[in-house]
């Protein structure tokens, strides 16, 4: 039986607390069931944006999307996890990243280092927030015990076998940083290539015996989809996208997860079409497409 869908909003922009609620409240109405909160320089802080968020909504999960762990301590980021958790009555959860963008941590005055170090510096992260939220003793304390459901995002090996170990969620982002590119800068791999990444996902998974959630299912696999694209003509704004991706097909850029093109039904059938091919049931868009994507929402929940 297929996985249900579960839909997130990642919310990038703060004018004012009542503006920041209001947007909260709509996201709700709108049928999303997760609001989300990025960790770049430029965003809301994510925590006290997510609490924020939960004062103002009954219903939606809260997330961190996903926090960049050389920002953080470990155990400052447990205490943050913990109170967070709390303020938002459990409905907390913690997704955390490697990091892909130098010129943050340089404007933050904070090591970069090299993509070894930054895995590194999250497997440490995930090991040190395992063990200070599973005590007891920890203060202060979560609502979830043991702690909050984990999601980490990535594409390389490493990553994928630190989510198969630990993660509840684990997010693929479908692209690379390309040979030649400024540092920060992401390109998409083609459908082929992102089902290789998932197929090692899940072999990583089964050799730690760990295919099921906390929650006793499997393991729920998320996406971000980077476009709502809203068209009578698919294969046309595919070619007006050909530039963005110049190593993909017309057939692949329409195939591929990071593009939802077409109407509201049309998307509808693309997501479940992905759910079937990859494994997908969490998707998750960025503010800016909010509007459009509601429709598609509305004819999924319950599928």
């Amino acid at each position: 039986m297929a996985r249900p869908f579960r839909f997130g909003v990642n919310l990038l922009t703060l004018e004012s607390a009542e503006a920041w609620r209001g947007k909260c409240r709509h996201a709700e109405q709108l049928g999303y069931d997760v609001l989300l909160a990025p960790d770049h320089l430029g965003n809301p802080a994510p925590f006290p944006a997510l609490a924020t968020a939960a004062e103002a909504t009954e219903r939606p999960r809260l997330g961190t999307f996903v926090l960049n762990a050389g920002f953080w301590n470990p155990a400052l980021l447990a205490r943050e996890v913990a109170t967070c958790d709390a303020l938002t009555d459990g409905r907390l959860e913690l997704g955390l990243g490697a990091g892909y963008v130098k010129a943050e941590h340089d404007s933050a005055g904070l090591p970069f280092g090299s993509p070894r170090e930054r895995v590194d510096h999250l497997v440490h992260t995930v090991a040190e927030l395992e063990r200070l939220l599973s005590d007891s003793e920890h203060r202060p304390r979560s609502t979830q015990s043991p702690r909050p459901p984990l999601l980490l995002g990535g594409n390389g090996d490493r990553l994928l076998r630190l989510a198969a170990r630990h993660a509840d969620i684990a997010a693929f982002t479908g692209a690379v940083q390309p040979a030649g590119k400024p540092q920060g800068t992401l390109q998409l791999i083609s459908p082929e290539a992102l089902e290789g990444r998932i197929a090692a996902f899940r072999r990583f998974a089964a050799e730690a015996g760990r295919t099921k959630g906390s929650d006793g299912t499997g393991i729920e696999l998320n996406y971000l989809i980077q476009m709502v694209g809203t068209t009578d003509d698919r294969r046309a704004k595919a070619r007006e996208l050909a530039p963005y991706a110049p190593d993909l097909t017309e057939d692949q850029l329409l195939e591929h997860p990071a593009l939802l093109l077409g109407d509201a039904k049309e998307m509808a059938e693309q997501l479940r079409a992905h759910r079937e091919r990859f494994g997908f049931s969490y998707f998750t868009v960025l503010e800016h497409n909010m509007e459009a994507f509601a429709p598609v929402i509305e004819e999924l929940h319950g599928g």
